[in-house]
């Protein structure tokens, strides 16, 4: 490690209570529309220093200053080999439900569950069955902290790095701590990329997107890959501000990840299917679009 570089593992990184708490915070930002209350402005509801919680404002400046473009070349070169796990996808889910925080007042679902919720939700709106698919594989990639990884390189609000840092990605003030904030080349608005040059060739901020996104790239159809790689990429499909790297497809593309968003944010349902009952669909789907085991 040289002079310029620094340490994750000198801070606290487990911010958060559990994963959830970032969730629930992306609710106090973006809440339902059909929740609010019309009498309060919109800014209100976007009180964001007066309503996160601690957890949440450390998760994030912990995110803002490790997320720099050579950590997430690093990572994809060591995650994206797929050689840490081979098993599966219902043994990853039971792995997955190690997660859970029993500690927890305000929950008693496990990861599991909450996936159910977002896929029943969709399948009962008549979607096609690849999205009922993503909408219950569209958190599988928090295994990452399974094999050791902060919850800031799990979770959180994705963003483009190699770039300038929009204003409009929660708690930008936090990325003057990042060393790219220091590179002229970084903090240019197109930085190493081109105008409109495509979200493929764009490196985003890592996390369980990315990673499941690869995960799928042979099994899943573009439209749900779209929805897996960009569900948490909030900067640009809630606030339009990297519209600047988009091409065309991306734009079209784009009509799916705001179609999935919502059943991802507000599908909660504490009146959900037992596991058993809904097991034989779920074994069906699994088997139509994915091999036996799945390599981690």
């Amino acid at each position: 490690m040289n002079a310029n570089q620094i340490n994750p593992a000198e801070e606290n990184n487990s911010p958060l209570h559990n994963l959830d708490e970032w969730e629930n915070d992306v609710l106090e930002r973006y809440p339902d529309p059909s929740t609010i209350n019309q009498d309060k402005k919109e800014e209100e509801f976007r009180n964001y220093e007066e309503t996160a919680k601690d957890g949440v404002k450390e998760f994030y400046r912990l995110n803002h200053k490790y997320q720099t473009y050579d950590f997430v070349m690093q990572k994809k070169a060591d995650y994206l080999k797929f050689d840490k796990k081979e098993m599966p996808i219902w043994q990853a889910f039971d792995f997955l439900n190690e997660l859970v925080d029993d500690s927890d007042p305000d929950t008693d679902l496990d990861q599991m569950q909450h996936l159910l919720q977002t896929s029943e939700a969709i399948r009962n709106d008549g979607h096609p069955d690849w999205m009922v698919l993503v909408g219950l594989i569209h958190d599988m990639g928090k295994v990452l902290c399974l094999f050791g990884e902060p919850q800031w390189a799990v979770v959180g609000d994705t963003f483009p790095v190699g770039c300038a840092y929009s204003d409009k990605i929660v708690y930008p003030e936090f990325f003057k701590d990042n060393p790219d904030f220091q590179n002229k080349l970084y903090q240019d608005k197109l930085g190493v990329y081109s105008e409109n040059c495509g979200l493929d060739n764009i490196h985003m901020s890592w996390g369980h997107d990315e990673y499941v996104y690869h995960m799928m790239k042979d099994y899943i159809p573009e439209p749900g890959l779209y929805m897996l790689r960009y569900h948490s990429f909030y900067s640009q499909h809630r606030e339009n501000a990297y519209t600047h790297l988009m091409n065309e497809k991306d734009h079209e593309m784009f009509k799916w990840v705001n179609l999935f968003n919502p059943y991802d944010l507000y599908s909660k349902n504490p009146n959900q299917k037992s596991w058993e009952e809904l097991k034989p669909y779920y074994q069906e789907l699994v088997a139509k679009y994915l091999p036996v085991t799945l390599k981690f």
